[in-house]
């Protein structure tokens, strides 16, 4: 009897035992199967990579990670605090005799009138964290484009205005990419200098558009080099990589100037 429940125990050991090879087995089958990257592609997007890592260095690098700055623009008070990968927007407006702060705290919004919170309905919190975002994003540029939502092509060389340039067309994921993720940039980074001279974006809130930018004014404030721009206007549909061509034509409409004024390095 005792030889019996043996063999039963032992044939029972023997049978999970090979279950769970035949698992295994599977699992190193899939494994196998799974397509593996085009090193074409992996080629493209590490220059893409380092292109954007290049231009990055150039314009602060390292400093971005703890920068704290404060700015102008469109006669609001900008400031932001980067912490690591903690971060601190805020802007200060006075409007009808009332004086709001709204900051933007990893990813919290909050806003004062006079001091005091006020309760905003969830569609304004989205309204209003865009928007503080927005100004940071491009007053800091290239900075933000190291996020891992950010997804990079590299596009190839070109000319602008006689300059030698290198083209990388961004995307987003919707996962981390904000209520815009499908906005599609592009940016054309100076072969020489690493900057980013250029860029031009398509988005599709109220109704879409088509924007190109020219920048100018550029200085290096304490490490960290911001710069202004002329915003240009295409036709909808116009792509992106036509649009330095048509600027250099005359052919896009000028719509206004985003310049970011009296910065002033809040760390020291």
């Amino acid at each position: 009897m005792k030889n019996s429940l043996y063999f039963l125990s032992l044939s029972l050991l023997i049978g999970l035992s090979s279950c769970k090879q035949e698992v295994k087995k599977k699992e190193e089958t899939k494994a196998r199967t799974i397509q593996p990257v085009d090193r074409g592609t992996l080629r493209e997007i590490n220059k893409a990579d380092a292109l954007v890592n290049e231009a990055i260095d150039a314009h602060g690098g390292q400093a971005y990670d703890t920068a704290y700055y404060g700015f102008t623009f469109r006669k609001k008070e900008y400031t932001f605090h980067n912490k690591g990968k903690a971060y601190t927007y805020s802007v200060t407006f006075g409007k009808n005799g009332q004086d709001t702060l709204d900051v933007l705290d990893n990813g919290k919004f909050v806003r004062k009138v006079n001091g005091k919170p006020i309760r905003l309905s969830e569609k304004d919190v989205i309204k209003h964290t865009e928007a503080l975002n927005s100004v940071i994003y491009f007053a800091t540029l290239p900075h933000k484009l190291k996020d891992k939502a950010v997804n990079k092509t590299l596009i190839g060389p070109t000319k602008v205005k006689g300059g030698d340039y290198k083209a990388v067309k961004i995307t987003f994921d919707q996962n981390g990419g904000g209520t815009d993720h499908d906005d599609v940039f592009m940016y054309w980074i100076n072969q020489k200098t690493k900057t980013v001279d250029y860029l031009a974006y398509k988005y599709s809130t109220n109704n879409g558009g088509v924007r190109f930018r020219s920048a100018y004014n550029r200085r290096n404030v304490d490490g960290i080099v911001f710069q202004d721009y002329i915003n240009y206007k295409a036709p909808i549909g116009t792509p992106l990589k036509q649009l330095p061509e048509l600027y250099e034509k005359g052919a896009l409409e000028e719509l206004s100037k985003i310049e970011t004024e009296k910065v002033v390095n809040l760390a020291q």
